[in-house]
Formats: structure tokens, sequence, C-alpha cells
């Protein structure tokens, strides 16, 4: 039932349903996930270890957020400078070679506990993993059939899920004030990359589509250019400042660890029937709905900070703001050409981007303002800003009709060029059933 239900979604509603796609889709590429997975474990451990470990050193909340903006810089920069670079030098060669960065990157943090270094540090890390990302995603591309694309997009998106919740189990399991924790991150990176490279085979081709620019993606899509714009700020805040927020709130190291689990895991929760709701509604009112929720349950922790309500607040802001990446996606695909998604999708990555490294520097200043619910605040305001913006917009044009909308395809903001020129190579792939399908009604 859950092969069938994700192959929906992932394929589009007019495809024909063959037998356990899902699990077909895992067995021809494991390694490839195995590898994804231990390498989000990495990721999303050190992100947790270093939130909590610069609160044990001292580092006052603007530092923090500066270490934590520094990632999504490297990562932006990697977004528009790896694409070049491995064009020139090849998969292999800089997959080796930032993998080795990103394994020492992770030893010298706790080795050099100052601030400004952490800040450099973070910015390689983040150009380093970003290449990285559009290495794997180019194999693991290159090596699924077009009629297992959409299945392999769901799978992908739960494997990052799932290694980034598994994540915050090892923060519990030792001392973050000492070095070995950062020790079993850098070994679990670094074991990572070997199912990647044995299990590939013919390097993949990798070219990158011509970009829109961002003034005409936005006569086409203003909610989508604003949405991700906005979504990019909730994610950087989330995925950055939940640590340093769990520290300023005084909480442990055990529940902030469940505390950042519980933000994943709603997303992986509720990922797939939002995804299902957007294929049968106008996608502008689910995308109105969801971040009116969000900024509604952003404001709880101001009436309580109990542990079970920041489990639930969570939970749901997890829940909402993971599928609103890819409805936002989908919905400006809508209005697209097929052919012109691909070239859009460099411009939504860059807004995303850019957001990214804004947020959790604004999310360091609200707490220094309010305190720790300042983390909320922040994320109540975006929430509440694609909210007032989505019924803008509902005023200003009609929904498309949903027979003539593209199928909801989950996708992550850690998506790379790769993984987001494969989403709208999923769209083509939807519509070109669609036709198909009318013709053989027409026949």
């Amino acid at each position: 039932m859950a092969d069938r239900y994700l192959a929906q979604l992932g394929q589009g509603k007019t495809q024909v349903r063959k037998s356990r796609p899902m699990t077909r889709a895992f067995l021809m590429s494991w390694p490839l996930f195995l590898g994804i997975f231990l390498l989000m474990v990495g990721n999303g451990s050190q992100g947790t270890l270093l939130g909590i470990r610069g609160n044990l050193e001292g580092f006052s909340t603007l530092h923090l957020s500066l270490v934590m903006s520094a990632y999504f810089a490297g990562f932006l920069g990697g977004s528009q400078l790896a694409p070049e670079l491995i064009r020139r030098v090849g998969h292999i060669r800089v997959f080796a070679a930032l993998a080795s960065f990103i394994s020492a990157i992770l030893i010298l943090y706790p080795t050099i506990t100052d601030p400004w270094v952490w800040i450099a540090l973070r910015v390689v890390f983040g150009f380093c993993m970003c290449g990285v990302y559009v290495t794997a995603e180019s194999w693991l591309n290159s090596s699924t059939p077009n009629n297992l694309r959409g299945q392999t997009l769901s799978l992908y998106m739960i494997v990052q899920t799932g290694g980034v919740v598994a994540a915050q189990a090892l923060p519990m399991l030792g001392d973050p004030s000492q070095y070995v924790l950062f020790v079993v991150v850098s070994v679990l990176v670094s074991i990572s990359f070997a199912p990647i490279l044995l299990s590939v085979t013919p390097t993949p081709t990798f070219s990158s589509t011509k970009r829109m620019g961002i003034a005409q993606l936005f006569k086409v899509s203003p909610l989508g250019c604003v949405g991700i714009l906005l979504m990019g700020g909730v994610y950087s805040s989330t995925f950055g400042m939940a640590s340093v927020f769990g520290t300023s709130a005084g909480l442990s190291v055990s529940q902030i660890s469940l505390f950042i689990a519980a933000i994943y895991v709603g997303g992986l929760i509720c990922q797939f029937p939002i995804g299902w709701l957007s294929d049968r509604m106008d996608r502008r009112r689910l995308i109105l709905a969801t971040a009116a929720m969000g900024a509604a349950v952003a404001v709880l922790p101001f009436l309580s900070l109990s542990f079970p309500v920041l489990l639930a607040v969570g939970a749901v802001i997890g829940g909402v703001s993971n599928p609103l990446y890819g409805l936002l996606v989908a919905h400006t695909a809508d209005f697209l050409e097929p052919d012109d998604m691909a070239s859009a999708s460099g411009q939504l990555l860059f807004l995303n981007g850019f957001a990214a490294v804004i947020g959790p520097v604004i999310t360091g200043f609200a707490m220094g303002t309010v305190g720790p619910n300042g983390f909320f605040l922040f994320l109540a305001v975006l929430f509440a800003g694609l909210t007032l913006y989505a019924g803008y917009r509902m005023t200003r044009r009609p929904a498309p009709a949903v027979s003539e909308t593209g199928d909801f395809a989950p996708v992550l903001p850690t998506a790379s060029v790769v993984t987001m020129e494969a989403v709208a190579e999923s769209y083509m792939d939807s519509e070109d059933a669609e036709e198909h399908e009318e013709e053989d009604h027409a026949a």
C-alpha cells in the first residue's frame, strides 16, 4: 500500500501502477542510499553538536548565528561554483577532494574553539557539502531509469530526512564538551563515501541548463518566488538555530536532540498527505492553510515552554515547512512550460539559498532581543508573511484547473540543482503521461 501511495505521488495520477516500484528503486541504488544516509547522519549531528558545544564554550548568540549562517553561505557559493568545478576536473576528483576537506573540518571544530575560525570552517564545509550533494545526486539520477524517477525522488527524500533524525541520537551518546563525538561524526562521514564511490560504474555526464532571470520568473510566479524566499529563512532557522534555541532555553542535550528530531519526523510524516492534497485542489489554498497553521503554532511557546509543547510545536513546524517547499516548487511549475522548469530551478535554489544565509542571523538577533522565544517569533513572522501573500495572490488571478496542473514531487530545501532538474523532468514525464492517456481515450 505504501509503495503504491508513494508511486502515485512521484509518478503522477495517470501512470499505470506497477508492483512495488519503491522496492525496485531501492534495490537498484541501495549503496548510494546507504552512503547518503550516513552522510546525512554526519551532517545532521554536526549542526546539533556545534550549537551545544558553542554554548558550552561561551559563544554569544550572535556568534552562533553567524556560525550557522556561514554553512548556508558556503552552500550558496557551492551551488554556483561546484557544477563548473565538476565539469572541469570530473566527478570522482571533486568528490574525493571535498570529502577529505569535510572529514578534516569535523576534526578541527573541537580542536580550535574560536567562533571566527568556526565561521570560516563552516563556509568551507557548506561549499564542500554542496559539491558532494551535486556529485552523489548526479550518480543517483544517472543510475535511475525514467519510469522509477518519481519513486527514487521520494525514497531519496525519506533517506535524507531519516539520516537527520537518526543523527539526533549521537549527541545523547557522549559528552559534547569532549572530542569523541566529533571524531565519530568524522568517521561516519568518511565511511559514507565508500558505498557511494564503490557503487557507481560510469561517470555521469553533468550539464546545467541556462537559467531564467529572477525578474522573468517573478512575473510568471510571484507566489513561488516570494514563498521560496520565505521558506529559505524558515529552513535555515530550524536546521541551524534549533540547537542554539535549546541551549538558550535550558534544555538538556537529550531534550535538544528530541526537539530537532521532532521537526524532521513531522516533515517526513506530513510530506505525502499534503502532496496528495495538492494534486486535488487549488495549491494556493493549501499553501495559505499550511502557512497559517505554522504561524499559529509558532506562537504557542510564548504561552508555555514545557517540553511536551515544544515537541508538538517542533513536529507541526516541520510538518508544514518541508511540504511547503515542495508545494511552492509545484505551484511555480504550474505556470511554466515544462521545458522552462529546469531553467527556473536554478533561480529557485538561489532565492532559497540567499534567504538561508540571512535567516540564522535574524533569528540570532531576535533571540538576543526577546530571549529564546525569538526563535519562534521569527518563524511566526515568516509563516504569517507567506499566509498573507498567498491570500493576496489568490485575488490577482484564477487558479489553473486541477486537471492541468503537474503532480507534486517531494523535494527538500537541501536539494541541489541536479535534484531540482530531476524534479523538472518528473513534471515533464507526468504531462507526457497525461497526453498519452488522452490520446488513448480519443482513439
